[in-house]
């Protein structure tokens, strides 16, 4: 006797879109974490820290930006970057339960 498994091409290319949501979701979000908790003394570091949707990609576009993420300010003294990553991870891991839970993002 041969075991199968039918595999639903449109519940397939359902759950793709939504997998690929909810890492889109959980990355503006993040962006706009980071952003948020980017030091803010001239505004020159929060107007310059950028967002390549495209390709998932938040830029902190200033010369300085390696020093805050090094906790240089005490506006941010864990950087940004850390906190950021552990935002993203949490926010993954919410969309990617309304997803296992078949609600809509």
């Amino acid at each position: 006797m041969a075991a199968g498994i039918k595999i639903n091409k449109r519940d397939l290319a359902s759950l793709q879109k939504g997998v690929v949501k909810a890492i889109d979701n959980a990355m503006d979000d993040t962006y706009k974490y980071f952003k948020g908790i980017t030091p803010k003394r001239s505004g020159n570091a929060r107007r310059n820290t950028k967002y390549r949707k495209n390709q998932r990609e938040i830029i902190a576009d200033y010369a300085y930006g390696e020093r805050l993420d090094n906790g240089w300010s005490k506006q941010a003294p864990k950087g940004m970057t850390e906190p950021s990553l552990d935002h993203f991870e949490k926010e993954l891991d919410k969309n990617f339960r309304k997803l296992s839970n078949n609600r809509e993002l």
